[in-house]
Parts: C-alpha cells; structure tokens; sequence
C-alpha cells in the first residue's frame, strides 16, 4: 500500500526565540527538526509532503533541495492560518494519490519510529476506511479523546478550546493514519457543517475524525500502549532543551 506523511508546517519559531519556520529550527548544529522528521517518516512511508506557509516556502525548499530532486519530498502553501484542518487538505492533490496518509504535527521530534510502523500496518491494505489513532494515557491531557465502551470514537476535548478536561485522559501524539479514499468529499461535508473551535474559531482536524467514525463509517483503530513522552512536541523553550538534551544524550550513548 502507498502511503504520504503530510506534516502541517505553517508554523514560526517565534515562541522559541527564533526567527526560522519551526520546522527548520535546530535541534542540534547538524540536525533541524526537519531532519528528524524526515528519517522517520521515509521508514515507513514512500513520500513526504509538508504544508509552509509563505513566509517559510524558500527556506524550507532550499533545505529540503536533494529530497525534493529526488522526488521524496514535495510541499504546498497555506496562504492563510485558519486551522490545522485546513492546512491538511491543502495537500489533499498530492495525499490523494496514495492508499493512505499519515498526518504528522511539524513538531513531533519525539515520535517513535515504532509508533510510525503500527500506525502504517493498522491501515491494512487501505480497501477498507480506516482511521489509525495511537494514544498515550497521561495526566493532565491538552487533548482527551473519549471512547465508548466498546471502543468507537464519540468526541473530541481540547483544552486549547476552553473544554473541560479530565484529570487524566487519551492524548494523542500528534500522528494520525487515514486511508484517503473519498477523503475530499468527506471533508466538504463536515465543512458544510460550519463546524469551528470555540474560541479559535478554526476549522480543526481533530473532530474531524469522530465525523468520520459517526457519520461515514471510518474503523477507528486505537493504538495502545504508547509512551506518554510521545505526545511531547515541541511549543516552548523547556521543550526545545529537554529534546536537544535527549538527542545529545543518545548520540553520546
């Protein structure tokens, strides 16, 4: 099965103190977190395509000059932010090719390679409308998704929306798998609903998923088991620290 990682990238290093797309912030002097990214998503899948915004395309192409020529990576614009929802299907003519995708958030460093292989294997063979989801138990979730009892995907928390979170909770670490047939077609409809985030005002991804589980019977796989450390992306200084600590460590080990 052909699959896309398409990693939503729109995003500066603002926060961090850095004046580069967040995606090309460095990790180490010989590695961005592009480069991380990067090796783990070619382990599992045959092509990458990243979403920049404007003001990042030049750098981020001259970064990625030898996996563009080689026809590994491609990338497209989002000329506006208005969601992570967005922002995916701004690669739905590339995503759209292949059997299936994973969405990966531009700043999951700490994602597991392992992680990567069973969200790719749970999509099967993509001849069935599937949703791979691996969640981490942690306390104090930014997101909670909530499951029923037999296991089907209901609803979706974030705290970025001002929703009551649970004191611990299902969280995702920011890497979703979906087959992609009928993907454009179904993303219309859950557009046409006007559905938006409660205080962004954005048209989210996330509650996508539940639409597809409710209302075009997508399989939602939950994967378990997953390290909570996973669900750690990089949004502030203390973050950066912590995983140029963890990477210093491993190459020194």
């Amino acid at each position: 099965m052909r699959t896309c990682v398409v990693i939503p990238a729109a995003g500066r290093g603002s926060r961090l103190g850095l004046d580069v797309p967040k995606i090309l912030v460095p990790i180490l002097p010989d590695l961005t977190v592009w480069d991380v990214l990067k090796k783990s998503s070619l382990a599992v899948a045959d092509h990458v395509h990243v979403v920049v915004s404007p003001s990042g395309q030049d750098a981020f192409k001259a970064a990625a000059k030898v996996d563009f020529d080689a026809g590994r990576v491609s990338c497209s614009l989002q000329p506006e932010p208005l969601g992570m929802g967005d922002a995916v299907f701004r690669a739905e003519p590339v995503f759209s090719t292949f059997d299936a995708m994973i969405v990966m958030w531009g700043d999951q460093v700490g994602v597991s390679a392992g992680t990567l292989s069973r969200v790719r294997a749970a999509l099967g063979d993509g001849t069935k409308d599937v949703v791979a989801l691996p969640l981490a138990t942690t306390k104090a979730p930014y997101v909670h998704y909530e499951l029923s009892t037999s296991g089907a995907l209901t609803n979706v928390l974030q705290s970025r929306e001002g929703d009551v979170m649970p004191e611990v909770g299902e969280a995702d670490v920011g890497v979703f798998g979906l087959t992609t047939r009928g993907l454009k077609q179904h993303w219309a409809a859950y557009s046409a609903l006007g559905i938006v985030g409660k205080k962004t005002r954005e048209a989210n991804f996330l509650p996508f998923m539940p639409f597809l589980a409710q209302e075009r019977g997508f399989l939602v796989t939950k994967i378990p088991g997953i390290d909570p450390e996973e669900a750690r992306g990089i949004n502030t200084k203390e973050d950066l620290e912590h995983f140029r600590r963890t990477l210093r460590e491993g190459k020194a080990s």
